[in-house]
């Protein structure tokens, strides 16, 4: 049974435990609400910060101060002091690494918001830098601790540097390519929902998801296209998304014996149609070249617009409008043909031609 004297001891360490944790808790209630009262009046939200960071490391460093308290008051000795030496580092270690984070998480926004600003940008690179940033404060934490507590150290920086050595050969690609998803949310060569042209593997896809590792494409026939950071990056990249406008510049040929007059008139009639498509801007249209079957005339407009089906449609309205008006002035569009003269011993100089018709233009 246990004697008087050690239940008095145990019930005087109870009620400093107990009437010390009442005051930490009474004080840090009073003190919050009157600084929350005293930063209110402010237009900025840093001593906000300040304080609620504050209170939540200091309660919980206050309180095991008084668990250290009341144990001094019993006269033992042994593991229970051990177990509570520990558990005070343990408690202070865990409050301080999670009032850093805090604190480092807040001035990595802050500066980024300065720098980079406010946009989905700096929002990525946030979301992908603070999980390395609290995990490198945790382990740093951990070793602290470990200190603290007498556990030599040596041996295990030793296995730290060769773990690190490993862990970096084997983490050498994943590394790289987060340094390139860095670059490309800071250089911005393309965005989810952008449409690329990918120019070594031809590729034709809508971004969905630019990722840590990898980005994530939808080809224009529909399968996922996932491809590393790092290949995408160093391949040329064509966005479609960004441009301003589209332009289109083709060749139509006529026949031969097209007359002269008609000739000069083409350039003309062919600006008119592309003035009358509505998303169309007419350039330049002029005859320049003497083909092998036809007489060749360059055409350019551009189309303000970077919606691929809106282009499309208006290059449709230009092209159905030329084979309509050509039809409507009998001006006949030239198509591949081979002409044969043949001398025949009793006609000399007569000449009789075929045409092979070949595909049109």
């Amino acid at each position: 049974m246990l004697s008087q004297e050690l239940i008095a001891t145990l019930s005087i360490a109870l009620a400093k435990l107990m009437g010390g944790l009442l005051v930490v808790w009474l004080l840090g209630r009073i003190v919050l609400a009157t600084a929350i009262r005293l930063t209110g009046k402010t237009t900025t939200t840093l001593d906000d910060f300040v304080i609620k960071t504050a209170h939540k490391a200091l309660v919980p460093v206050f309180s095991m101060l008084v668990v250290n308290w009341a144990w001094e008051g019993i006269p033992y000795e042994g593991i229970g002091d051990a177990v509570v030496t520990a558990l005070t580092s343990l408690v202070t270690t865990v409050v301080l690494v999670q009032a850093a984070n805090r604190t480092l998480v807040r001035l990595l926004t802050s500066t980024f918001q300065r720098v980079v600003g406010t946009d989905d940008t700096s929002l990525e690179i946030l979301t992908a830098l603070k999980p390395m940033l609290r995990a490198l404060v945790w382990v740093l934490g951990g070793v602290i601790y470990l200190q603290s507590l007498g556990v030599p150290l040596g041996a295990l920086w030793a296995l730290l540097s060769a773990g690190g050595i490993g862990a970096g050969l084997a983490l050498q690609k994943p590394v790289a390519e987060f340094f390139e998803y860095i670059y490309i949310l800071l250089d911005k060569p393309f965005r989810r929902g952008d449409f690329l042209h990918v120019g070594n593997s031809n590729t034709w896809a809508k971004v969905e998801q630019v990722g840590i590792h990898s980005t994530r494409l939808r080809s224009v026939d529909g399968e996922l296209v996932v491809m590393t950071n790092s290949s995408l990056a160093n391949q040329s990249l064509s966005n479609y998304t960004v441009m301003e406008r589209r332009r289109r510049i083709y060749r139509f040929g006529v026949t031969y014996d097209t007359p002269p007059h008609v000739l000069k008139q083409i350039p003309a009639m062919v600006q008119t149609i592309v003035e009358r498509v509505q998303d169309a801007e007419f350039d330049r249209c002029h005859f320049v070249e003497f083909g092998a079957s036809s007489l060749d005339f360059e055409l350019c407009y551009n189309i303000p617009t970077n919606d691929y089906v809106k282009a499309l449609d208006a290059q449709q309205q230009v092209n159905v409008a030329l084979v309509q008006m050509f039809a409507e002035q009998d001006i006949a569009f030239a198509f591949p043909t081979r002409t044969l003269y043949l001398n025949h011993p009793d006609q000399a100089g007569a000449a009789n031609s075929t045409r092979e018709p070949g595909q049109g233009e």
